[in-house]
């Protein structure tokens, strides 16, 4: 580590081409970048690289550290290295004296390990988008949760400095309630499995300590069936409020229980968006023209793989199954096999406030981006105020369906052809 903060820009971006990392930034961006991978990606040819750079810029001229002391970026006191993981330690800040031999004193991982094998890009991990999170800037990539001994509660920590454009983007959002910004600093965890995008999952006995206080951690749902256990939702934690909003290191340390299960930990500079916010973009981009439903209702009624006679009609609610209230912005998703409607303001705030993403009509994943706008029951909606049913005909057209009474009166139960 101490090697890596005596480097130069140029050396820092050698450091970090190698491993295919981003070479953009600041100096202080490229510390902490190469900072995060000694912490976390510490193989043998990673610390190979880092010897040769080191030896390359230093090893002819030792009273070059000294100056290069004298200019290093973060000047503190040296903190202590945890004794039992060196990789996930403290950064010492200042650049040691000169009469420490550092290719000695990583020449241990080095030794014997003879030819090097060429290097081979891995799958990395990857988490699902969250609909109300718009990822601004990656901070740290999913990285492993490595167990350090055989203790089941293991601590590892992250050390990563903001630059000055995340700083002010935070300040100047806008607040979503008294004390909380819209831009955040968020960590997310999830299985290390490589093989799909991974949804939030939380280890045993987590526990986030952000500097020098721990941050709330979302707790269990209570279960009202008996026998089932209650449910705790993975959400990405919030660490903005505990955070040193300046160009300081900031400390992250994640207690979790070691129980044979693999989680990588990735932290990323966020906007949150509100359920006002995704309804006015699905509104946007999501609605689908009239013609295009009515083509499908025409297509639905004509081959309904569930009757061996044809389908003459199928009849659709305008109340909301969700809320039980008439439906203001008609919604599914794009996947659903049904015509029946639910509410998107409901929809969006349900799933804000407990994101499940599941349709209440067929019970089956309706993710946002899978959502769209009925544009012909939303002209039903106005033109039909009446009635809380109606009935697709086969050629495309609707009549309302009224109460019994209702019928009674007006035995004619006039037809509605959209476009006349």
């Amino acid at each position: 580590q101490n090697m890596v903060m005596s480097f130069r820009v140029s050396d820092l971006q050698m450091l970090l081409g190698f491993v295919g990392r981003s070479k953009s930034g600041l100096k202080h961006e490229l510390v902490t970048r190469a900072l995060q991978l000694v912490q976390f990606d510490c193989s043998p040819e990673v610390f190979k690289k880092i010897k040769e750079l080191y030896e390359t810029r230093y090893n002819k001229k030792g009273s070059d550290v000294a100056a290069a002391a004298a200019a290093a970026p973060h000047r503190a006191e040296p903190l202590p290295l945890h004794s039992s993981y060196d990789r996930g330690s403290a950064v010492p800040r200042t650049l040691p004296t000169t009469n420490i031999d550092y290719p000695a004193l990583y020449g241990k991982y080095l030794n014997g390990l003879g030819r090097l094998p060429p290097k081979v890009a891995k799958p990395e991990v990857r988490l699902v988008k969250l609909p109300f999170y718009t990822t601004l800037d990656e901070l740290l990539k999913p990285t492993e949760l490595v167990p350090q001994n055989n203790e089941k509660l293991q601590e590892s920590p992250c050390i990563f400095a903001l630059t000055p454009r995340q700083v002010e983007l935070i300040r100047n959002s806008r607040e979503l309630q008294p004390g909380v910004k819209s831009v955040q600093v968020v960590l997310r965890i999830c299985y290390t499995d490589t093989s799909s995008p991974q949804e939030d999952q939380y280890p045993p006995n987590i526990a986030v300590k952000v500097n020098h206080s721990y941050c709330s951690v979302p707790g269990y749902y209570p279960s009202n069936k008996p026998g089932v256990e209650p449910k705790r939702p993975c959400r990405p934690i919030n660490l903005t409020h505990l955070m040193y909003l300046s160009a300081a290191t900031n400390r992250i340390t994640v207690t979790w229980g070691n129980y044979g299960k693999s989680y990588s930990v990735g932290l990323y500079l966020v906007r949150q968006m509100t359920s006002a916010e995704l309804l006015q973009r699905l509104k946007t981009i999501g609605i689908k023209h009239p013609e295009l439903c009515k083509a499908l209702v025409k297509e639905k009624l004509r081959l309904d793989p569930d009757s061996e006679i044809a389908t003459t009609g199928v009849r659709v609610s305008l109340i909301c199954p969700l809320v039980k209230m008439r439906l203001s912005v008609p919604c599914r998703a794009e996947t659903c096999a049904h015509l029946q409607c639910f509410d998107a303001v409901f929809y969006l705030q349900m799933n804000e406030k407990k994101p499940t993403w599941m349709c209440p009509v067929c019970d089956k994943p309706a993710p946002y981006d899978q959502l769209i706008i009925d544009g012909l029951l939303s002209k039903i909606l106005t033109e039909c105020e009446d009635a809380d049913e109606i009935e697709y005909l086969v050629d495309g057209s609707w009549c309302p369906i009224r109460a019994e009474k209702e019928r009674s009166c007006s035995p004619q139960c006039p037809i509605l052809v959209l476009g006349e």
